[in-house]
């Protein structure tokens, strides 16, 4: 339910964009946002952002980063600036979803994108 894009290879400095669609039978969406991992590394919470379009974000990539979401297309992207080589990671998007049979909110995972920052 949950499709991720934007991933790819730059240099240190760089930028890139990642996007990722929520589908399905959504009645309303909490909390999208963005986990990576590194290799060798446990998965780790970059950014995230409510319904009401409050964020918060690691203490590695503040100033760095920006999550956003469209609630009305039920996409979350996550803008990626001044790229180090440590932001190399597989990144996953996250995303609470009630569904309309649902009775509770229910956490969803991407299928992941990989960033590679080169020094």
């Amino acid at each position: 339910q949950l499709q991720a894009s934007g991933g790819g290879l730059v240099q240190a400095g760089g930028s890139l964009r990642l996007s990722c669609a929520a589908s399905g039978s959504i009645f309303s969406i909490s909390v999208m946002g963005w986990y990576r991992q590194a290799p060798g590394k446990e998965r780790e919470m970059v950014a995230d952002i409510t319904l009401g379009d409050s964020t918060k974000y690691a203490d590695s990539v503040k100033g760095r980063f920006t999550c956003s979401r469209d609630n009305a297309k039920n996409t979350v992207s996550l803008e990626m600036n001044s790229l180090k080589p440590e932001d190399t990671a597989v990144y996953y998007c996250n995303a609470r979803i009630l569904t309309r049979t649902g009775r509770y909110y229910n956490e969803y995972w991407g299928q992941g994108t990989l960033v590679t920052v080169s020094s």
